[in-house]
């Protein structure tokens, strides 16, 4: 089954609007706002979150087209907590220090700090995916788990400070 790439104008808008509100929630809960990181979260939303998050959730659906019952329910939950994993919430740290200018605080504590993250955040993280994979239809999964991972950006923000 072949399928196009999703890269849609209105996921680069939707992408660049909710990831970077979200980050500027926690930097300024954090005292850390900063233009050039809210610029740099306005990119990575528009361009890497907007392309790499639809395209993976359609290959959820095209993976897991032959199972049915609790079986596709679990595998494409699975697959969506798969993909936000601690090398995702990594990624997401070091782009924050990145886009703060903070290149010194870039080292291996970031990824301890995204793997506690991650292991703390398992429990709302399976209900949010599976809600997000199974009741929302493809076309607004991308918006549904922007206005999560939004949520989850102020929880990865201050799990520096909580971890």
């Amino acid at each position: 089954m072949k399928s196009r790439l999703q890269y849609t104008w209105l996921n680069i808008v939707r992408g660049a609007l909710i990831y970077s509100a979200g980050d500027t929630i926690a930097a300024l809960l954090l005292q850390e706002f900063s233009w050039g990181r809210l610029l740099g979260m306005v990119c990575i939303g528009a361009t890497l979150y907007a392309f790499e998050i639809p395209n993976y959730f359609a290959w959820i659906d095209r993976k897991t087209v032959t199972f049915s019952g609790y079986k596709r329910t679990l595998a494409k939950t699975g697959w969506a907590i798969a993909y936000f994993n601690p090398i995702w919430i990594f990624r997401h740290l070091v782009c924050i220090k990145l886009f703060s200018g903070n290149l010194d605080q870039i080292d291996g504590s970031l990824f301890q700090i995204a793997i506690w993250s991650f292991l703390a955040n398992i429990p709302i993280s399976f209900i949010a995916n599976y809600l997000i994979q199974n009741k929302v239809h493809l076309s607004w999964r991308f918006l549904a788990s922007a206005i999560f991972s939004a949520l989850m950006a102020i929880y990865y923000a201050l799990s520096e400070t909580i971890f």
